[in-house]
């Protein structure tokens, strides 16, 4: 019973896909009659997207202590970035050599690229910034909003009260996640019949694609999770044998909540066993669960390259990468959802329609276990990482 509580709205989410898939294979051409009822999931995610970003990336700034130690927080930083580069690295090696999408017919959707006629400083300015209020509440202009929500936030963590101000800010992040919540209940329907209008449009080998994604995905995850953090332990002092058995209460609690914010008490607990400072534990991990995630860089990568087998459209190795980054960094620590934001900033950045949008709540959702898992489990080996370097800076 704990099991499919836990997972249920997963469980709902792959029964809508598996549903429109059959009635896609069984009515074809006929299922796409069911469309708009797909096209009222993409509405009703796509409304909830512009005051879900200004409140949790305002927030986040706002909350953040000037007052804590500047070489710690230098170091904790480093180390994400570093291993943010391997993952990403990683995800673009695996992807590249592996051809997810198998229906040629596909190539033929809408890609809507972007126009290159601008120069590359318009394209900066166009992107971080708007020339009118009423555009920056746009889903269109995500990096904007970003832009105006980091300066917000540091404008209110100025404040001598800002507590108010932030208490304000998490009752309306409540509220916001609360609605996400229940857009979410329609979400196996709005999934089935966007997949049964496909499938019906274009064959069963997009099923099978997603298929491919999960196994691939979930080997990758593997493999990463033993190589990478497994060196970097042993690089820190640590026997493989004390990482691993304090870190499997970790890999389960990730596993059985897909929530790395869930998983939080209890990486707390595997660090401080094997010894790491108290501060550098506490630190690494809350900025760990907002900026530091290799699943879901990896995740990232394949998402794009996804949508670039699936629309034959190409794109340079440099922009993979630092769009899969970014995106990552702005996918929240809750299981299912967590992620529309980083979705939809893939989608701007790139130039794909807002209709693709299922696509990646699809591979969000079937990927989100391995994910959180490499997430928590990556905040463990940062933070191993980190007190050793503080341990050599005190030394």
């Amino acid at each position: 019973m704990k099991f499919l509580k836990q997972w249920k709205t997963t469980l709902w989410l792959l029964l809508g896909m598996i549903t429109g898939v059959v009635i896609g294979l069984i009515f074809k051409e006929k299922a796409s009659y069911i469309a708009p009822l797909g096209e009222l999931f993409i509405n009703l995610l796509s409304v909830v997207i512009v005051p879900l970003i200004f409140v949790t990336v305002t927030l986040a700034i706002a909350k953040i202590k000037p007052k804590k130690a500047f070489k710690l927080i230098k170091r904790i930083f480093i180390v994400f970035i570093i291993m943010a580069i391997v993952a990403v690295g990683v995800g673009v090696i695996a992807t590249y050599a592996f051809n997810f999408v198998s229906s040629s017919a596909l190539n033929s959707m809408e890609s809507g690229i972007a126009s290159e006629s601008m120069n590359y400083l318009e394209k900066f300015v166009s992107m971080f910034s708007v020339a009118d209020f009423t555009d920056l509440i746009s889903k269109n202009n995500i990096i904007a909003l970003i832009t105006f929500s980091i300066i917000t936030g540091i404008a209110i963590n100025s404040l001598s009260n800002k507590d108010k101000v932030i208490k304000g800010l998490e009752t309306t992040n409540e509220i916001i996640m609360n609605v996400i919540k229940i857009i979410m209940y329609y979400a196996p329907i709005g999934i089935c019949a966007y997949f049964a209008s496909m499938v019906g449009s274009f064959g069963a080998n997009v099923a099978t694609s997603y298929l491919k994604v999960f196994i691939y995905y979930t080997v990758i995850s593997i493999v990463f999770a033993i190589v990478v953090y497994s060196l970097i332990a042993l690089f820190c002092g640590k026997s493989l044998k004390t990482f691993w058995k304090e870190s499997l209460p970790v890999i389960l609690c990730s596993l059985g909540t897909c929530s790395s914010a869930a998983t939080l008490p209890v990486n707390v607990k595997a660090i401080n066993n094997m010894g790491v400072n108290e501060d550098v534990c506490n630190t690494t991990l809350s900025l760990g669960t907002s900026f530091h995630k290799d699943g879901s860089v990896i995740d990232s990568v394949f998402k794009i390259m996804f949508l670039v087998y699936l629309f034959g459209s190409p794109i340079s190795v440099f922009k993979v990468c630092i769009v899969a980054i970014v995106a990552s960094l702005l996918i929240t620590a809750v299981p299912v959802g967590g992620g529309t934001i980083s979705e939809m900033l893939i989608l701007t950045l790139l130039g794909f329609p807002i209709s693709a949008l299922p696509i990646l709540t699809i591979i969000a959702t079937i990927t989100d276990a391995p994910a959180t898992m490499l997430n928590s489990l990556g905040d463990t080996a940062a933070s191993l990482w980190i007190n050793r370097l503080m341990q050599k800076d005190a030394s």
